[in-house]
């Protein structure tokens, strides 16, 4: 088993937060020796977990941003029409 990444998971990219989360799922599979390694491996994957969500909703926030401007802008204006 590999140690801890002692790295704020508030700091991680989305990628990085989501490759240590596929490290420690593996690691929680095939059996931490000690059942206080086992519940640090889950917590640190929960953590990861919720920064990959954050990051996924933000992500959905600005394309809905995005998609709402650009149907704004694509809307004919009132001088448009005469």
């Amino acid at each position: 088993m590999t140690a801890l990444n002692d790295t704020p998971v508030e700091t991680l990219s989305f990628e990085a937060a989501r490759d240590e989360l596929v490290r420690v799922v593996s690691e929680l599979e095939q059996g931490a020796p000690t059942l206080e390694q086992s519940l640090a491996l889950w917590e640190r994957g929960e953590s990861l977990a919720a920064r990959c969500e954050e990051w996924l909703l933000g992500a959905k926030r600005r394309l809905e941003a995005a998609r709402t401007a650009a149907s704004d802008s694509a809307e004919p204006s009132a001088e448009d029409a005469s």
